[in-house]
C-alpha cells in the first residue's frame, strides 16, 4: 500500500465535449472533490508550458508550492502527467474519458491511486476531434546543411521561443528590415510568443533547425503560412540567419511551404517584398510567382511605397476539413493561441531574405 502521508491528493482527466472536443481537467481532488470545486480546464493538445498554467490555475496551486514544513511538491511531474495525458487523447480516439482521483503529489513524484477510462468506437482520429490542432510530427523531415551538418525541419513548437529570441539577435539590421518592413532593435517576449504558440490549423511555420529538443536547438532559418478563414489563400514569410543565404536553403523552405499549401487545398501564396530585397524578388521569379504592386489599404493606397506583391496560385490538392467546432472556437474563443486577429501586425507581412 502507498505511504505518502504528506501527499496532495489531486484530480486529473480529460473528456470528449460535444462542442469543443476533448478538454483536460486539472485541481484538487479527493472524496470532497466535488465539494471543493477547485478545478481548471484547458484545451489540448499540452505541452509543459500550458500544463503549468493549468496547474497555476487552481487555488490547491499555492498549497503545492510548499508552506511552513511542507515542501513543494514534484510540479513539473505533474505537468508532465498532463502532457502524456493530453497526447493519450490524440493517439487513441477510442478514449471519450479519463478520469485519475486522487493522483497522490509530494516532493518526490506523483503516484496515481485510483484511475477510470471509458472507451467507444472511434467516429474519426484522435486528431481530428481536437479543436485546437495537434503538432503535426509527420511533417518532420532530417536533412543534411550543404556543408554536411545535420538538421531537422519541423513545425515550430512554443519552446522555440527562446531560440526564435536568439536567431533574430543574429540577423543583421538589413535583415530585420527586409523581413519586419521595420527597423527592430529586439523580438519581444509577446510578438516572439505570437510567431511560436500558432494555431497549425490556420497557420504553418516550418523551422531549419539543429537536432535536439525545441527551445535548446538553434534555429537556422523558418518559413511561415498564415491562411485566411476561408482557407483558400495564404501569406508567406521566410527569415534566414545571413551566414545561412546563399545556400539554396532558401529555395528548399519555399518549396516546402509551397508543398504544404498545395496539400491543404489553399488556392494562392502570397506576400510583400520591398523592391530594394533583389534576391527574395529572384527567388519569387525562379518559383513562379507573379510580381505586381505593393500592398494597398482600404482605401486603395499604398500601405508601402517600397513595397512589391508576390502571389502564386498552386493547383490545389485534397482539401483538408476542419470539423465546425474549430472554426467557431477561433472566432468565439480569446483562448485560442493562434490569435488570429493579429495575425497581419506580428511581423508576418512577406518574405525578408532568400538564399
Amino acid at each position: 500500500m502507498v505511504q505518502r502521508p504528506r501527499g496532495f491528493e489531486l484530480i486529473a482527466g480529460m473528456i470528449d465535449d460535444a462542442q469543443f472536443g476533448p478538454v483536460m481537467l486539472f485541481g484538487q481532488g479527493g472524496v470532497a472533490v466535488e465539494v471543493l470545486a477547485d478545478r481548471a480546464l484547458a484545451l489540448p493538445p499540452l505541452n509543459l508550458a500550458l500544463a503549468a498554467d493549468l496547474i497555476a490555475r487552481t487555488r490547491v496551486h499555492r498549497l503545492l508550492l510548499g508552506y511552513r514544513d511542507r515542501p513543494p511538491v514534484a510540479l513539473d511531474a505533474i505537468a508532465l502527467a498532463l502532457v502524456q495525458l493530453s497526447q493519450l487523447a490524440i493517439d487513441f480516439a477510442e478514449i471519450v474519458e479519463i478520469d485519475i482521483n486522487p493522483l497522490l503529489a509530494d516532493q518526490a513524484g506523483i503516484v496515481a491511486l485510483d484511475a477510470r477510462i471509458a472507451v467507444r468506437p472511434a467516429a474519426t482520429s484522435g486528431a481530428a476531434r481536437f479543436a485546437i490542432r495537434p503538432y503535426p510530427s509527420e511533417l518532420e523531415a532530417p536533412l543534411t546543411l550543404p556543408d554536411g551538418t545535420p538538421a531537422l525541419l519541423r513545425p515550430i513548437r512554443p519552446e522555440d521561443e527562446p531560440a526564435l529570441q536568439e536567431a533574430f539577435s543574429g540577423l543583421s539590421p538589413r535583415a530585420v528590415r527586409m523581413r519586419f518592413f521595420a527597423p527592430l532593435k529586439e523580438l519581444s517576449h509577446r510578438m516572439a510568443a505570437r510567431l511560436t504558440q500558432i494555431d497549425y490549423e490556420r497557420e504553418m511555420a516550418l523551422v531549419l533547425a539543429a537536432p535536439g529538443p525545441a527551445g535548446r536547438a538553434k534555429l537556422y532559418g523558418v518559413v511561415r503560412l498564415i491562411a485566411d478563414p476561408d482557407n483558400e489563400s495564404a501569406e508567406y514569410a521566410i527569415a534566414l540567419r545571413d551566414e545561412m543565404a546563399g545556400h539554396g536553403l532558401g529555395t528548399m523552405l519555399m518549396n516546402r511551404i509551397i508543398a504544404y499549401a498545395r496539400a491543404r487545398g489553399i488556392g494562392e501564396i502570397r506576400g510583400d517584398v520591398l523592391a530594394e530585397n533583389k534576391v527574395m524578388l529572384e527567388l519569387a521569379r525562379h518559383l513562379g510567382f507573379t510580381l505586381g504592386g505593393g500592398p494597398r489599404d482600404g482605401r486603395g493606397r499604398p500601405r508601402h511605397p517600397a513595397a512589391a506583391s508576390a502571389s502564386i496560385v498552386i493547383a490545389p490538392g485534397d482539401r483538408t476539413t476542419a470539423p465546425a467546432r474549430r472554426r467557431s472556437l477561433r472566432s468565439a474563443s480569446g483562448r485560442s493561441r493562434a490569435r488570429g486577429g493579429q495575425a497581419r501586425t506580428a511581423g508576418c507581412r512577406g518574405p525578408a531574405t532568400g538564399g
